[in-house]
């Protein structure tokens, strides 16, 4: 059974910075791709980052250079650094993880976390 837990949520000043974790069970992680995906309320889920499993990024504009994805093999966990972060930031954010290249949109992705609140305040 497969299994994304993330954690590293919270409450934060804007400007501030967090850095949310992943741990992924149940799964070849080293064979898979894994991402960050948001949801604010009333809005869709968006998509964030993307890290191969060879280690290559992609990044959405809104939080290319503020935001940077990274995985630790050996921990089966990604993690998703953010700073400089906005009250527009604010969402729920969701680890997923997928065999498809080049993926950033959710129905690309085959498991998912429960998600973790982010909340920004100005």
């Amino acid at each position: 059974q497969v299994r994304l837990v993330e954690a590293g949520g919270g409450l934060v000043q804007a400007g501030g910075s967090l850095r949310l974790s992943c741990v992924a069970s149940g799964l070849s992680f080293s064979f898979y791709n894994m991402g960050w995906f948001r949801q604010a309320p009333g809005k869709e889920r968006e998509f964030l980052a993307t890290i191969e499993w060879s280690g290559s990024t992609n990044y959405t504009g809104s939080v290319k250079g503020r935001f940077t994805i990274s995985k630790d093999n050996a921990k089966n966990t990604v993690y998703l650094q953010m700073n400089s972060l906005k009250p527009e930031d604010t969402a729920v954010y969701y680890c997923t993880a997928t065999q498809q290249w080049a993926a950033t949109r959710a129905s690309d992705y085959d498991y998912w976390g429960q998600g973790t609140q982010v909340t920004v305040s100005s």
